[in-house]
């Protein structure tokens, strides 16, 4: 079986759809607001990493993966904290470590001894999984900020305020576990099932990446938390 091409034509009927959103939208809120902005950013974004994917897959230097993969880290640590507002610079670099050292600790776990890729840095499954990782875990360190800030403006103390804010991160993983199979067929899955790989071995592909974000949004969330523990707290 091949992945059936998608002409330019093909293409514009996915955005029918889009486009009666958008109507309704513009009627329902008197403006577009951030909508129309997103889809058109959307669209540009995915064609300009569709043909720098490109160019990287065919280099295959591991200099090229790396700079990819900071360029991923650092954009990722950033939109991470957009919720927080003045505390942002002063949490950055906490969100950096959180997001980079488990992101990257995943990343070579399940790259060198799960899948054990050759070479190590083989950018056709580097950086996808990465991407994966890091978005995962900037969606619950960018909850969880939110939510522990939240409660400790609320008078919390440290403990009850990072409790909170960790199970508030948590919430779509898990409800994203439940829904597995059941619900909906995750990307990946879908994607090599069109690409005709047998659905047994697309499932335990599938195992291996909600194992990977789960592990990786727990970890980073606990570790952002625990560097926001106050000095004199116990």
């Amino acid at each position: 079986m091949n992945l059936y091409d998608i002409s330019n034509l093909q293409l514009a009927y996915a955005f029918i759809p889009t486009l009666l959103a958008l109507i309704i939208f513009y009627r329902w809120t008197a403006g577009l607001g951030n909508a129309s902005y997103a889809v058109g950013r959307m669209l540009l974004q995915l064609l300009l990493i569709g043909y720098a994917l490109a160019y990287i897959f065919e280099t295959e230097h591991p200099l090229v993966v790396l700079g990819v993969l900071t360029v991923m880290l650092s954009a990722a640590a950033w939109i991470s904290l957009n919720s927080i507002g003045k505390q942002r610079k002063d949490w950055l670099v906490k969100a950096a470590l959180a997001i980079g050292v488990v992101g990257i600790a995943v990343l070579i776990l399940v790259t060198q001894a799960v899948v054990a890729v050759e070479p190590w840095y083989a950018p056709n499954y580097v950086i996808p999984l990465a991407g994966m990782i890091f978005a995962n875990t900037m969606n619950a360190v960018s909850l969880a900020a939110e939510r522990f800030m939240s409660e400790r403006e609320d008078g919390l103390a440290y403990e009850d305020a990072r409790r909170r804010a960790f199970k508030a991160a948590m919430i779509p993983v898990v409800n994203s576990l439940f829904a597995v199979g059941l619900v909906s067929l995750p990307g990946m899955m879908t994607g090599q099932i069109l690409s005709g790989v047998s659905p047994l071995i697309a499932a335990r592909y599938q195992i291996v990446v909600m194992s990977m974000l789960f592990g990786a949004a727990g970890l980073s969330t606990a570790w952002f938390l625990a560097m926001l523990r106050p000095k004199t707290a116990a």
